[in-house]
């Protein structure tokens, strides 16, 4: 199948979205209210005082900005299998000329196009003019923070696309995407900075992928790793997406030999 077929259904996500712009609006309205309440709370921690443990307010501002504002494009279709297993339109989706993987790849990359555009940069653009939020400590920081952001971004599609697998043997599985949301929400340092995690669990979190979906991104932005730290951080990002792809394209090719279709 040729790429513009792929690229035909990313546009059509993307435009699709852009016919509902009072949803979008609410998504703006959502995020920027999820910023300064994330803010407030931050800059009331910290009172008076210029920084915590070394760490300033304007970089944990920076950390819930970039964080909050990368969740905004991150923005993985959970229920993309399970909704067509349940309604039982699987059965046709898997008799077309495309991948069905790569369609779903195609159109999570139409949504976040439109979530960069329209959601991500109005949101980037309020914090820079109401908050200390902190520039990038360089040019090539912000050229790595862009690269280490879409590795993150696929970290991310491929812990969803693992969870949606399971949809070949659960009838319903709204808890474990709870779960992983719950996960990733504590985890990746978008509700908490990572910098105020016990050292012990800092340690774990080194052999998990959650770091590396939005504070791996943050820390490179900031400075805070050197050239080989950066490196090494890209690498475990490229890692994590291979292991947990080639586990989901296991339970995606054991699942379809036991599909069932319950809808129709």
């Amino acid at each position: 199948m040729r790429l513009e077929s792929y690229f035909a259904y990313a546009k059509k996500t993307f435009l699709g979205k852009s016919a509902y712009r009072f949803n979008h609006l609410m998504g703006i309205l959502s995020t920027v209210l999820q910023f300064f309440i994330f803010y407030e709370i931050y800059r009331s921690l910290y009172g008076t005082g210029k920084s915590v443990d070394g760490i300033t307010m304007s970089m944990v501002t920076t950390n819930f900005v970039l964080s909050l504002g990368l969740s905004t494009i991150f923005s993985p279709n959970d229920y993309f299998l399970p909704g067509r297993i349940w309604d039982g339109s699987i059965s046709t989706e898997l008799l077309r000329p495309m991948s069905f993987k790569g369609r779903m790849i195609a159109e999570n990359v139409g949504e976040s196009f439109f979530n960069l555009i329209f959601k991500f940069i109005p949101v980037l653009l309020i914090a820079i003019f109401t908050t200390g939020m902190e520039k990038p400590a360089g040019a090539l920081n912000m050229v790595l923070f862009v690269v280490s952001a879409i590795l993150g971004y696929g970290v991310l599609f491929t812990i969803s696309f693992l969870v949606q697998m399971t949809a070949f043997w659960l009838i319903n599985i709204w808890s474990l995407i709870t779960i992983k949301d719950v996960l990733v929400n504590v985890l990746s340092g978008k509700m908490i900075p990572l910098w105020f995690m016990p050292v012990w669990m800092l340690g774990v979190l080194k052999f998990t992928p959650f770091a590396s979906i939005y504070f791996t991104p943050v820390e490179i932005y900031l400075g805070q790793l050197s050239g080989r730290e950066t490196l090494i951080k890209c690498l475990v990002q490229i890692v994590w997406i291979v292991i947990i792809f080639l586990m989901g394209n296991v339970l995606w090719n054991k699942g379809q030999k036991k599909l069932v279709v319950q809808g129709g």
